[in-house]
């Protein structure tokens, strides 16, 4: 039972595929190769020089500090409530992950919001496209239900919306009220980093991941701080300042994908023997 009288079902087991998901534990075991160490000057420049691509304007990325993170999944709830989900349409899993010297751990895996989108590459009909600030959207009015970037997208990101919408989410209203319009059936969902926030929000003079109304709703809802969310190309952001005090960070499947993910991890540390540990 959590704080707000709801039943909390345990987070899910082995959701991830060990092949189709490069582990956060084998990174520990020792591949370094899979870390990437980022000052707030290199990653502000890796941003803007993205697949060969001179950016103007805010690049919005998230931060999820796993050794923060509790597995409640009011992330995950607070996103259902916002896009007045069901109970089976959840845009942000939230799987129990378990490391080589038997330690668990948590993995929220929202959309990735990648730079070389292979769901934007793939779409027949541009329904899926990259706004300039780097978010990857949906016109839902434009999708056919092909389900060809559901099967693109290397972080099962993407839900296929098989039934009629609900009319309140069962999260709502503990996590949340609906904020955008229900989707019809028969198209594919995704995590959009609460872009309608992101964009009313700056309309009104406020500031992604430093004020609530203009910051996504899972970042909000997190009762730890194990997220963080802001414009990468700014080294004040919240995103950056988490990202250049980590000790390290890394993104999913970066190497062998080159997806170039908005969406950064810092990785559990095991407190001895860290092939992380800086300095």
């Amino acid at each position: 039972m959590n704080e707000t009288g709801e039943n909390q079902p345990a987070p899910e087991q082995g959701i991830t595929s060990r092949r189709d998901l490069i582990k956060i534990a084998g990174a520990l075991a020792g591949a370094a190769t899979l870390t990437q160490f980022i000052s707030t000057t290199t990653l502000a420049s890796r941003v803007e020089s993205t697949g060969g691509e001179t950016k103007t304007g805010p690049q919005w990325g998230m931060a999820i500090d796993i050794n923060k993170c509790i597995g409640c999944k009011y992330c995950t709830y607070a996103c259902q409530a916002i896009n007045n989900l069901g109970d089976d349409m959840v845009y942000c899993p939230v799987t129990t992950e378990t490391m080589q010297n038997g330690k668990e751990y948590f993995l929220s895996r929202p959309c990735m919001h990648c730079a070389e989108a292979p769901c934007v590459h793939v779409c027949p009909v541009k329904a899926t496209f990259k706004r300039a600030d780097g978010i990857v959207m949906m016109d839902y009015t434009l999708c056919i239900g092909c389900r060809y970037c559901q099967v693109a997208c290397p972080y099962d990101a993407r839900v296929f919306n098989w039934k009629e919408p609900v009319k309140t989410s069962a999260k709502t209203p503990n996590f949340g009220f609906a904020e955008v319009p229900n989707r019809p059936r028969g198209v594919v969902e995704k995590c959009t980093f609460c872009a309608h926030r992101i964009d009313s929000g700056r309309e009104r003079g406020m500031v992604p991941g430093v004020d609530a109304m203009a910051t996504p709703a899972c970042v909000v809802a997190c009762p730890t701080g194990a997220r963080a969310f802001g414009d990468l190309t700014d080294p004040e952001s919240p995103v950056s300042k988490v990202l250049a005090e980590a000790k390290a960070v890394l993104r999913l499947r970066e190497d062998e994908l080159s997806t170039e993910p908005s969406v950064y991890y810092v990785p559990p540390d095991s407190h001895t023997n860290n092939p992380f540990q800086r300095g």
